[in-house]
């Protein structure tokens, strides 16, 4: 097993050209800490790598200019405090990496950015043209102006989905732990190396590993992370960040941290922002016969399989496919609004043209737009 390991990584490292890196507060806690990451990052495009580092860190910035040990909860707070950090953060990261020769760029962005379509091309295109002119990307999530619904939760899972637009073949998660770990009558056991499958048994294992008086996320938001990149057909790798060179032993293949592998099943691109970025904006149960052709048969949904809507949703947009059991199992880009698929269900093709007209789509949701879930 352990010959068996040492060679996923072997031929994971031959294989990556470009490297999503996250780093969370509790590893940026002075310009020297900043500086080894960057060192590490610096090795990884010697490696012939593009890099692109989301980094968390502005509130605890904040909080240390204010010498503040608590974080606050009040939202207005922690707002400010992002605006008072994020500057003072890429100032540091852009000394460091000016003093190792390459240039940085700041992207500050929403979930709102990344769900709606046009808006998600746009960061792709850009992080495109930056690391076309060898320049390392810095992303942080916009908390000087996010809201609960404009949040992506934590940087964990903002890195997973810039894995997923990028196509980069892995994702390094630094953390202040070892790796995902063994859970042995509720306490922490032995690392795991590698692994295949995220199932149930792996979810349990993820417990919150961050101090929360100082950050947000843990174990379980890394696991999110991991669900975005391995569906994306990619690998992802928890490491621990205090550990001086960890991205040099990375590069190197040792048997550090925890790689998850990639899905068997990989999603293709469009599907992947539906599945990962969009918002559901609606609910279309099925009855047993259309669940069984959109499983197992690869087939669109027609109006006749429909049993029941719900939400206030326009042509365009995402919503959540149920079967007769009211769960949901699939999700896609809808071609009607709801009022008009309401007319419609349980109808078939001859019937809809008489009751919406000649022009409208026989498919209330193609299957080139529809994911399982």
């Amino acid at each position: 097993m352990a010959n068996e390991n040492m060679e996923i990584r072997r031929e994971l490292i031959r294989n990556t050209r470009q490297v999503i890196l996250k780093a969370g507060t509790r590893l940026l806690a002075s310009q020297e800490a900043v500086a080894e990451l960057v060192d590490g990052i610096d090795a990884v495009r010697r490696h012939g790598c593009r890099a692109l580092l989301v980094t968390s860190g502005a509130v605890g910035m904040g909080m240390r200019v204010l010498g503040l040990s608590r974080r606050p909860k009040e939202l207005a707070r922690i707002q400010a405090l992002a605006a008072i950090g994020q500057s003072r953060l890429m100032a540091i990261y852009d000394e460091e990496c000016r003093r190792r020769g390459f240039k940085t760029a700041q992207l500050l962005l929403t979930a709102a950015d990344l769900r709606n379509r046009e808006r998600y091309l746009n960061v792709m295109n850009c992080i495109n043209a930056l690391w076309e002119n060898d320049i390392l990307p810095i992303v942080n999530e916009n908390d000087s102006v996010s809201v609960d619904e404009l949040k992506f939760g934590d940087n964990d899972t903002l890195a997973g989905m810039l894995a997923s637009i990028t196509d980069s073949q892995l994702t390094v998660i630094l953390t202040t732990e070892q790796g995902l770990r063994e859970r042995v009558d509720g306490k922490l056991g032995e690392r795991i190396s590698v692994v295949k499958t995220l199932d149930n048994t792996i979810r349990a294992m993820a417990g919150g590993t961050d101090n929360s008086e100082f950050s947000i996320g843990g174990m379980s938001s890394k696991l999110r992370a991991a669900e975005i990149v391995t569906a994306a057909g990619e690998y992802l790798w928890i490491a621990d960040g205090r550990v001086k060179g960890i991205l040099r032993s990375i590069l190197n293949a040792e048997d550090v941290g925890t790689v998850f592998l990639p899905r068997s099943r990989r999603i293709p691109g469009r599907k992947r922002w539906i599945t990962f970025f969009s918002r559901v904006s609606g609910t279309l149960l099925v009855d047993a016969g259309a669940e069984q052709a959109l499983r197992r048969q690869g087939k669109s949904l027609l109006p006749s399989g429909v049993r029941f809507v719900s939400g206030d949703f326009r042509r365009g947009d995402t919503v959540e496919i149920a079967g007769p059991d009211g769960v949901a199992f699939a999700r896609g880009v809808v071609n009607l609004q709801a009022a008009d698929c309401l007319k419609i269900c349980g109808r078939h093709s001859d019937e809809i043209h008489e009751i919406l007209g000649p022009n409208v789509d026989d498919e209330l949701i193609h299957r080139d737009n529809l994911t399982l879930l």
